[in-house]
């Protein structure tokens, strides 16, 4: 495995291996996820960090269609909630858990927004557009341009970006990783992925707040 294809998967193993803390078994005083989903956000920002210098992002082509595939998919993602009348998902991360101490109520949200908006559209983009779905084409992942087509990793990647979410979300997980990678197909860029995926986590944290519905986090 190359040196870029390494710098694809750790960011998105790390994420990943970190919600095994959630599966300890702490005492019932403890929620875990209210530190979980910090230290995610930290862990993997130091990771991103650490290996940029190797990322091509190809700028960010064709904003309009980007934009908007962002914004389809956040309408795709609560409209069983927001218009077809399914029951509101109340049960997450709900922040106001510390609404008696300011500093850490602010300060647990404003990571969760991190994690929301730049760190997961990182680590996903990179891992499901940046490699899987160009490593089922052929390796190392550099040789294959990316946005390029094949239906078998097409298939692959919108059904392990399904799996990757809850059970709740699987329908709409599953066209989502189809629509992504409609992004990479169409703009040849790693940026507009990333910007697609920022967009819809950062309309879809604003409806978490308004809606209080904590399960979409």
């Amino acid at each position: 495995m190359s040196k870029l294809e390494k710098t694809l998967i750790i960011p998105f193993v790390a994420f990943i291996a970190l919600f095994a803390l959630d599966l300890l078994p702490w005492p019932a005083k403890i929620q875990a996820k209210y530190f979980i989903y910090p230290l995610q956000t930290l862990v993997c920002a130091g990771l991103l960090w650490r290996y940029w210098r190797l990322y091509e992002f190809n700028g960010i082509k064709n904003i309009g269609f980007t934009i908007g595939i962002g914004i389809l998919v956040c309408v795709l993602w609560i409209a069983p909630q927001a218009f077809l009348g399914l029951a509101p998902r109340t049960e997450g991360f709900n922040p106001n858990v510390f609404a008696d101490s300011p500093l850490l109520y602010w300060s647990n949200l404003a990571l969760r927004f991190l994690r929301l908006v730049v760190i997961v559209p990182l680590i996903e983009e990179l891992f499901w557009r940046g490699f899987m779905l160009r490593y089922l084409i052929g390796s190392p992942v550099d040789k294959v341009p990316f946005g390029k087509f094949t239906w078998l990793s097409f298939l692959v990647v919108s059904v392990g970006f399904m799996l990757e979410h809850q059970t709740a979300d699987y329908a709409a997980a599953l066209i989502t990783g189809g629509l992504y990678n409609w992004v990479a197909y169409h703009t040849k860029s790693q940026g507009s992925c990333v910007l697609a995926h920022a967009v819809t986590n950062l309309l879809l944290g604003g409806y978490i707040m308004v809606s209080g519905q904590w399960g979409f986090w």
